[in-house]
């Protein structure tokens, strides 16, 4: 029998619900259906017998409480998931279970074949040999990220509650929607959650541990052009899709995520549409460093300002919006939160791979609010589209982590 008996069986049940997050909402949670599912693991929680389980009503999160089972005062350990999946297909999803995996082979997603996990264009396929994965049909994603993390944590207080020899101290949950369109971390409420520390039980393959992010914005160019007939245009026609063409020729050429790694950062325009009447882009700007953050924002504004000067009037317009910052300067002031996590993952074989997230995490936010939350591994690869997989070993070896983690804080 299983370790974690209900893991698996937990997660194919979650990952067939649809709670695609929806970018155009002004509602929270976004969707109706992580509503539902946030409302599933409500009850799911209170069968546990667990204390204090609610739905915070300004964030959307169901937070819940495992008592400690200690007679000293030890730090409340937070651990966070989110329900929401990214912008794919995430309709009728249908996993397959690939057993004992030979590291090696093409595998079929679909019975056509025209979707396949080709060791040769996704080379971590070859670490898991012997394994089991569970991947998709090619027609949706799996949504590992982060339904591997509920299961995962989930399966950590049952087991802790089918153990109540086991030491731990106050163990505080948190499943919330919207990570993935950038919005779910926005209203937590610390307060209410009530956790010393936390992890975030959101990251990629085996030992990943996450404690630097980008620092992050968004932005919008919105152009005005003067549109009249090409035959008379000279000295009249400002074309609104040229002057947004030569506002993107002003930045950097190899400031793009395509041509960047590591703690590099970029420019990434994502969207470009309009008109000679009017034109817009969109773009996200991220940078590791804070002073070479708000030195790219500078310049990004500045570039706009020159072509107003240029033009006499205010043609190119820019919005700009800081999404979220890197918690790496929140953690730094104590690293006993990443000391701790490196440590439970060495004591259950794990060997910690830490690295900065070219990305951000729901502890990004969270950090700045002065709730220090690192990230910690839960299994997905390949994760927001058709190709993704996760191992089932290395979802196993997650839930040894955290649960060795809420050990060694009883310890303290």
């Amino acid at each position: 029998m299983a370790k974690y008996a209900e893991l698996i069986p937990n997660f194919l049940k979650f990952v067939k619900i649809n709670t695609r997050s929806d970018p155009n909402s002004d509602t929270i949670p976004s969707s109706s259906n992580q509503v539902e599912f946030i409302k599933m693991l409500e009850q799911m929680l209170t069968n546990l017998s667990l204390s204090n389980v609610h739905i915070n009503k300004q964030s959307g999160y169901v937070y819940a409480t495992l008592e400690s089972n200690v007679d000293k005062q030890v730090p409340a350990v937070g651990f966070i998931s989110h329900v929401d999946t990214a912008a794919f297909n995430a309709e009728n999803i249908s996993p397959k279970i690939i057993e004992n995996y030979d590291g090696k082979s093409v595998i079929n997603l679909d019975d056509k074949g025209e979707y396949q996990l080709d060791p040769a264009v996704f080379p971590s396929l070859k670490k898991y040999a012997g394994q089991t994965l569970i991947t998709t049909d090619g027609s949706t994603l799996l949504g590992a990220d982060d339904k591997s993390g509920v299961a995962e944590i989930i399966s950590m207080i049952t087991y802790f509650k089918d153990h109540p020899d086991l030491k731990h101290g106050t163990i505080k949950i948190g499943f919330g929607p919207d990570e993935e369109i950038g919005t779910g971390a926005d209203h937590f409420d610390v307060d209410d959650f009530g956790a010393d520390i936390a992890y975030t039980v959101d990251g990629g393959p085996l030992g990943d541990l996450n404690y630097e992010t980008f620092n992050a914005a968004a932005a919008k160019v919105t152009v005005t052009g003067t549109d009249v007939h090409p035959a008379e245009a000279k000295g009249i026609m400002v074309n609104a899709i040229q002057v947004a063409m030569d506002f993107h020729d002003q930045l950097p050429t190899y400031d793009r995520p395509e041509k960047t790694s590591g703690r590099q950062g970029f420019f990434h325009i994502d969207s470009f549409s309009g008109s000679v009447d009017h034109s817009e882009l969109t773009y996200i700007i991220r940078d590791h460093d804070r002073d070479r953050f708000e030195a790219r924002k500078r310049l990004f504004t500045g570039i706009a300002d020159q072509m107003n000067r240029d033009f006499g009037v205010d043609r190119v317009k820019v919005e700009l919006k800081d999404q979220y910052y890197n918690m790496g300067e929140v953690v730094a002031k104590d690293p006993t939160v990443v000391k701790v996590a490196e440590q439970a993952m060495e004591n259950v074989g794990v060997t910690p791979n830490i690295f900065p997230v070219r990305g951000g995490t729901d502890g990004s936010k969270i950090s700045y609010m002065g709730l220090p939350t690192p990230n910690i591994f839960a299994g997905g690869e390949n994760m927001h589209g058709r190709f993704e997989y996760v191992s089932e070993e290395t979802m196993e070896k997650a839930v040894d982590v955290i649960v060795e983690i809420a050990k060694l804080y009883a310890e303290k």
